[in-house]
């Protein structure tokens, strides 16, 4: 079952909606995700929900 996701950046505090599998992935994600504040790619990391 896919569930949603808040993916949060420190460096800037933006956020990004994505969505996973749960079985498949039960640890948090940590994505590299375009930042158009830095206007470069950056790593967002799953925040607790």
């Amino acid at each position: 079952m896919r569930i949603h996701v808040v993916m949060h950046n420190k460096e800037t505090g933006e956020e990004y909606l994505t969505t996973k599998n749960r079985r498949n992935n039960p640890d948090r994600l940590k994505l590299m995700k375009y930042s158009p504040k830095l206007r470069k790619r950056v790593l967002f990391e799953e925040k607790k929900s």
